[in-house]
């Protein structure tokens, strides 16, 4: 298999269950994810989101469409002030436990079963989620959670960024 990187699409930020949600898909369609996966997805969310815990309420996700039938949410939730807390769902992905191939009918991925926190193109994001975190929230006097929430990676590939 010959690797090529896919489309990154940053998407303004919601807020959902209180927590601000900044969120990335990731497809090899430059069209971006489709309609009814985009909201299969969303509608799980709130489950995969944390309990808060005094840190800034602030997750983000990558929503990624494979070049197959599966679908999957990743959604990283910062937790003890400096944690990144990690829940996934996946669809239409038999290997996951997904009970057939429809990328809409998304299920949590079951914890321990596989302890994956993404692949090479949903890890795009995290490295930079980490130095805005630090930026915004950890390093000033008082947390910037508006400045974290308007610091994503722009959109384009998947490739690494400087």
């Amino acid at each position: 298999m010959a690797f090529a990187e896919k489309y990154l699409h940053v998407l303004e930020p919601v807020v959902v269950g209180g927590r601000h949600v900044k969120r990335y898909h990731v497809t090899v369609d430059a069209a971006g994810i489709a309609p009814e996966v985009e909201k299969a997805a969303y509608a799980l969310l709130p489950e995969l989101l944390p309990e808060p815990d005094g840190t800034p309420a602030a997750s983000f996700i990558v929503l990624h469409r494979g070049g197959d039938s599966g679908a999957y949410l990743n959604v990283y939730s910062w937790v003890w002030d400096n944690v990144l807390h990690f829940s996934g769902a996946a669809a239409g992905q038999p290997a996951l436990d997904c009970p057939d191939l429809d990328p809409t009918h998304f299920v949590r991925t079951a914890p321990g079963a596989r302890n994956w926190i993404g692949c090479v193109w949903e890890l795009a994001p995290l490295g930079h989620e980490r130095a805005a975190w630090v930026r915004h929230v950890l390093a000033p006097e008082t947390p910037d959670l508006a400045g974290y929430l308007g610091d994503s990676l722009a959109s384009g590939t998947t490739e690494a960024r400087a």
